[in-house]
This record gives C-alpha cells, structure tokens and sequence, in this order.
C-alpha cells in the first residue's frame, strides 16, 4: 500500500523530470525590443486535489465534484491520478470503489495509484488528486523608468507584460507552452479516397456544397 506522502511525492517527480519553461533570472532586467523576451511565461507543476466524504456511495454534491474533477484530469492532468483513502477497515472498500469510478469515467487503469493516509482528526475523507501544470510570469507595473527616455529605443520595462499576463491565463492546456503536442491520428479513410482520386487523375479536393459556397449573389456586378 503506498501512503499519502509517497502518492504526490510519485506525480510531483514524474512531472519535474518533464522539466518547466523558465527563464534565468535577470537582475537588474535587461530590455529587447520583445514583450515576450522581457517578460517570459513560466511553465511550473502544480497538485491538485480534492476531499469527498465515502460511506458506501457519494453524495450528490461529491458525485459532482468528483466528476468534474476526474473531467478536469482527463483535459489538463499530467501522469498518474491518485486516491488515498483514510487508514482503517473500510480503506479497502474505498480505494475499489474509486478505483472503479475512475475507470467508469475514462481514466485507464495503468494510471491510477491507490494508497491511504493516517485521518487527522475527524476527517475521514478520501483524497483524489493529480499534477497539472500553470503558467503565469512576472507581476507588471514597474514604473521605475523615465518613459521619455528614449535614446536607446526600446520599449518601456512594461511593455507586453499585461499580453504575457493573458496568454498564460487564456491557455488551454500550459503543457502546449513547453512541448508540442503530439500529431492525432491520420484519416485512412480520407487518404485513401486522395490516393485513388490522384491515381485516375481525379481531383482530390472535397467538392463544397451550395450552403459551403462563398458566392453571395448571382447577380452580375
């Protein structure tokens, strides 16, 4: 049985070795002529995790968070999701039913870690988490330099730092920001329609539909 610490210790870790998008510090900063340059997105892991009480079933408001939860894994998780049910005579039962909730919802098998914790207090909770990532950057507002100074010609210290600020907030998915994500699966179908078209000489571009044409008017201009 894997304990607690040992559970986000495992995700922690296998993220890390991913590695995050960070820039060096740079102090006193030095300006470009790139908002981006001057005020990079980092890229860091980050544990999320949420308790929901178990007595043989869930109630209708953990049944929600626990699938909005799980739901939220499946878009943004990174490695392994973990259940850790409080020690005692029904952590067993727990950790299986979660277990299979889990799977239940689209989470493969290979990527569920079990494991229990010792209750603090009365808090007979189970605790579902896993790693995500964030992105964010340096906060802006530095007013420090003479805006009129402009002899080196290159933009103030809070140039491009508010567009920074919402790129990292309006991203989907921060692991894009690091890695590209891999290509999906190739239409054979498709491909192989083009290939028999090009074959015969055919065209091979999709014939558009009245409605997909971009013709506005018949009328003669």
């Amino acid at each position: 049985m894997i304990t607690n610490s040992l559970l986000r210790a495992a995700s922690v870790v296998a993220v890390m070795l991913v590695g995050s998008c960070a820039a060096p510090s740079n102090d006193p900063p030095t300006l470009f002529a790139d908002g981006a340059v001057n005020h990079p997105i980092t890229v860091e892991p980050s544990y999320q995790s949420i308790k929901v009480g178990y007595s043989g079933d869930l109630s209708p408001d953990d049944a929600g968070r626990f699938t909005a939860f799980v739901q939220d894994y499946l878009s943004r998780g990174n490695g392994a999701i973990t259940v850790s049910a409080p020690e005692g005579s029904g952590s067993n039962a727990a950790i299986a039913y979660f277990g299979e909730q889990l799977a239940a919802l689209g989470v493969p098998r290979a990527r569920i870690l079990v494991g229990t914790h010792d209750a603090v207090g009365a808090d007979e909770r189970v605790e579902i988490g896993f790693v995500s990532y964030v992105a964010h950057t340096d906060s802006c507002g530095d007013w420090s330099q003479d805006v009129a100074a402009t002899e080196t010609n290159l933009p103030p210290i809070n140039f491009g730092c508010a567009v920074q600020h919402n790129i990292a907030a309006m991203v989907a998915d921060p692991r894009d920001l690091v890695a590209p994500r891999p290509m999906g699966d190739s239409d054979s179908k498709r491909r192989n329609t083009v290939m028999t078209q090009y074959e015969q000489g055919l065209p091979t571009a999709a014939q558009k539909t009245v409605d997909q044409s971009g013709k506005v008017s018949d009328v003669a201009q």
